[in-house]
């Protein structure tokens, strides 16, 4: 089976912004074992919209569809497809009963043209939408089997996993489940050299190499004909990979570092505390993104100045004067000042220059340190990355989250 992405948004043709839908569902469908040929963007014009259908028509199997279901004069994505294939539009009922509920729940009143979302091509299986309005579809005819998602990532990336994935399960020929090894301090060339022999004499289960911003992991993939099966494909050679990685593996099908640091601060009854600089408060909304991270997190201390840095955290400034504010001196007495100052188990101090200005020849932009104190020892780290102000930022508030994840887990 080959199927065909076709993105329904000017804003998309304008560079407003990007189409991470294409990514998301390129990706999955990779994991159903489908091939995905022909990726199209196409502006909010039925005729133009039409064209492309029809040639997706003649070149796929397979034809996913995003954005274009709105309640505006403009979303015409249903209508095209059903016109495209001999469709009717019905009035889909509990559509438009759940677009009425939503409405209520948020306090305003329900516009005539929210209707239009709940008009639906005659006979199709509909994907409930509970992260906005838009309902989904897929149908099949003239052979071919059509779906419609949302364009919003919020709604579509939910959509995709828990509706058009499923739908699209028989065609796989099977079951295919994957696990994802997340890895931190190792880049993805490294990680592939390791790798590489194992992935080359792989056919089923695979392996797959991906980055992330300051991170990558590895996707291990099996096809059989039953879930049981495919994990039982899956347990030897994903237990192979993580050794392979050895302690830069920080867990597997997990969300994040965070995730990981909460879960072992949770289970170990220990509390944690931070003082940043560069990071400008990331690393404690990162922490605090999770649900339930107060029962591990006291709070934080964001001191761009030196004032705050010594009338705070108590950073010396025979520290500042001798050192510098961006140094592994200032970040020790940062970490443990913050630990002190908020009576926690564990602190970190994160100090350094994210640029674009502020360097000199002996600190350049990127230069940062990062240190942790863990019940009165302190580990302390240097790193460097040039690569922008975001991603020294957010390296080292993954790096701080690595460094009390390999101090918990005993691992270095």
């Amino acid at each position: 089976m080959n199927a065909e992405l076709i993105a329904v948004g000017t804003e998309i043709l304008l560079g407003e912004i990007v189409n991470t839908d294409a990514q998301v569902i390129s990706q999955g469908l990779s994991e159903l074992g489908i091939n995905v040929y022909y990726q199209t963007v196409v502006g909010d014009n039925p005729e133009r919209l039409e064209r492309a259908v029809r040639e997706a028509k003649d070149r796929a199997d397979i034809i996913i569809t995003t954005g274009g279901l709105g309640p505006t004069l403009d979303d015409l994505t249903k209508e095209t497809l059903a016109k495209v294939f001999g469709k009717k539009m019905v009035l889909h009922q509990p559509s438009l009963d759940s677009i009425r509920e939503f409405f209520q729940k948020i306090g305003r009143e329900m516009t005539p043209n929210n209707e239009k979302q709940a008009w639906l091509p005659e006979g199709c299986t509909v994907f409930d939408n509970p992260w906005g309005t838009a309902p989904g579809c897929g149908f099949e005819a003239d052979g071919k089997h059509v779906l419609m998602l949302p364009g919003p990532p919020r709604e579509c990336k939910p959509m995709w996993e828990q509706c058009a994935k499923p739908y699209l399960y028989p065609l796989a020929g099977g079951c295919i489940v994957s696990h994802s090894v997340r890895v931190f301090g190792l880049g993805e060339s490294a990680m592939e050299d390791r790798l590489h022999d194992l992935m080359a004499t792989m056919t089923n289960p695979t392996i797959a190499p991906y980055a992330k911003v300051s991170e990558c992991f590895a996707r291990v993939t099996a096809k059989a004909d039953t879930t049981e099966e495919a994990e039982k494909l899956l347990e030897p050679v994903v237990a192979q990979v993580v050794d392979m990685l050895g302690a830069d593996v920080y867990g597997v099908d997990v969300d994040s570092l965070e995730q990981v640091v909460g879960d072992e601060l949770r289970k170990r009854g220990l509390t944690l505390s931070v003082a940043e600089s560069c990071t400008g408060g990331l690393l404690s909304k990162r922490i605090t993104d999770l649900p339930g991270a107060s029962d591990y997190y006291k709070g934080g201390v964001c001191s761009y100045s030196n004032e705050v840095k010594m009338k705070l955290l108590g950073v010396k400034k025979e520290t500042l004067d001798a050192y510098g504010a961006v140094s592994s001196q200032t970040a020790e007495e940062m970490a443990a000042g913050v630990a002190r100052a908020l009576d926690t188990d564990i602190g970190v101090g994160i100090t350094g220059i994210a640029g674009p200005g502020g360097a000199t020849e002996d600190k350049p932009v990127g230069l940062v340190y990062i240190s942790v104190y863990v019940q009165g020892e302190l580990l302390t780290k240097k790193t460097t990355n040039a690569l922008g102000r975001d991603r020294v930022r957010n390296q080292a508030a993954s790096t701080a989250l690595d460094m009390i994840r390999r101090k918990l887990q005993g691992v270095s």
